[in-house]
C-alpha cells in the first residue's frame, strides 16, 4: 500500500514538473532571454515559499536541534518565511511527512529511514550529515555472564526494529557467524525495552542515548556498543524536487547549521545546560554523553560506506526487497 501511495505521488509530482518545464520553455522562446527566465523562475520559487517546516527530534541527544530552537537560529536565517517545527520521532512518519509536503526538511533522520523511503520509490536526498554516535547505541543484559555473541543464542532481546539498534544487534551477531534468527528478537521501543529489562521479562535490551546512559549507571551489563560495528548515521534530508527548486533555501540551511555548531563550540557549557533542561537530564550526564557524538556536517567517504552497509543489512534482513545503491542518495 505504501509503495502504491508513494508511486502515485511521484507520478503526480512528475506531471507537475513536466507542466512547469514546458511553460518555462515557452516563456524563454517568447523572451529569447534565458537569463531573464532563470531570474523569474528563482524569484517565483522564493515568493512561493511562505512557510518552511523542519522536523524537531530531541532524542537521543540531538544537541543541534535543541540549540537551533533555543537560539532561534533557523528563524533568523529564514527571516520573512514562517518557520515551523514538527515533532515527529518515527523515521517512517518523518519520510511520509516529507513525501506529503507537510515537512520540507528532515532535520535528523536515520539512515535506515532514508534508505527505506528511497528503496520504495520515495523522492529523498541527503543534504548533509547530522550526527554519528556508534558508542551511544548499546546492548545491555541483566545477566553478567552474557559477554559474547554466542551467549545471546536463544535469548530474548528487545529493541526498535529497522533502526541503528536493530543493525547493531545484527552486526554483533555476525561477528560470530550468527544472525537475528539465532535469538528471539522482539520489536519494542526504547522506553519499553528498558522497562522490560528491569522487570526481567527479557534477557537483553537495545538502548540508546539517555536510556543507555541511565541503564549503565544502574549497573547493568554492557554487552557491546556500536563502535566498530555500525556508523549510527543520522542525516539531514529533503526531496530532490525541493532541493532543485529552492537552492537559496539549501544555501541558507547549511549556513544556519554551521552557525549552530559554532554556537555550541563557543558556548559549550550554556548549550549543554539548555540540552539538559530540554531533556530533563542532569548536566553531568549530558556532558558525559556529548563526547560520544560527532555533529560535523560533511558527507565523508566513511559516511557513504556506512550508508551502503546499512542498506546491505536491510536487504539481508528482508526490510527492503532489492539491493539498493546508496550513491543515488547524494
Amino acid at each position: 500500500m505504501l509503495k502504491k501511495i508513494i508511486s502515485t505521488m511521484l507520478v503526480a509530482s512528475l506531471a507537475v514538473s513536466l507542466f512547469v518545464g514546458c511553460g518555462s520553455s515557452k516563456e524563454g522562446a517568447a523572451n529569447n532571454d534565458a537569463g531573464q527566465t532563470e531570474s523569474a523562475d528563482t524569484a517565483a520559487s522564493e515568493e512561493a515559499l511562505d512557510e518552511l517546516t523542519f522536523t524537531y527530534v530531541t532524542s537521543p541527544l540531538n544537541v543541534p536541534s535543541i540549540i537551533d530552537k533555543d537560539q532561534k537560529i533557523f528563524e533568523k536565517a529564514f527571516e520573512g518565511t514562517k518557520v515551523n517545527y514538527a515533532e515527529i520521532t518515527s523515521g517512517a512518519d518523518q519520510t511520509q511527512a516529507l513525501a506529503s509536503g507537510d515537512v520540507q526538511v528532515l532535520y535528523a533522520v536515520g539512515a535506515t529511514s532514508v534508505i527505506l523511503s528511497a528503496a520504495n520509490g520515495g523522492d529523498i536526498k541527503v543534504v548533509n550529515m547530522y550526527s554519528r554516535s556508534p558508542k551511544a547505541f548499546c546492548l545491555f543484559a541483566k545477566d553478567d555472564s552474557i559477554k559474547s555473541p554466542e551467549d545471546l543464542v536463544g535469548k530474548t532481546i528487545a529493541g526498535p526494529t529497522g533502526t541503528n539498534l536493530h543493525e547493531l544487534l545484527a552486526a554483533y551477531l555476525a561477528t560470530a557467524g550468527l544472525s537475528i534468527d539465532d535469538v528471539n528478537f522482539v520489536n519494542m521501543g526504547i522506553p519499553d525495552a528498558k522497562a522490560a529489562l528491569e522487570g526481567g521479562s527479557i534477557d537483553c535490551a537495545l538502548l540508546a542515548g539517555a536510556a543507555a546512559y541511565q541503564t549503565q549507571s544502574q549497573g547493568y551489563n554492557l554487552v557491546t556498543d556500536g563502535e566498530g560495528l555500525i556508523n549510527a548515521i543520522i542525516a539531514v534530508a529533503v526531496t530532490n524536487e525541493f532541493y532543485e527548486a529552492h537552492p537559496e533555501v539549501i544555501e541558507k540551511l547549511e549556513s544556519a547549521q554551521k552557525e549552530i555548531l559554532s554556537y555550541i563550540s563557543e558556548n559549550e557549557d550554556e548549550a549543554l545546560a539548555a540540552v539538559a533542561t530540554e531533556l530533563d537530564l542532569d548536566e553531568a550526564a549530558v556532558k558525559d554523553m556529548y563526547q560520544y557524538y560527532d555533529f560535523s556536517l560533511e558527507i565523508t567517504d566513511e559516511d557513504k560506506a556506512g550508508f551502503q552497509r546499512t542498506a546491505d543489512f536491510m536487504y539481508e534482513a528482508g526490510m527492503i526487497d532489492e539491493e539498493f545503491d546508496t550513491s543515488t542518495l547524494f
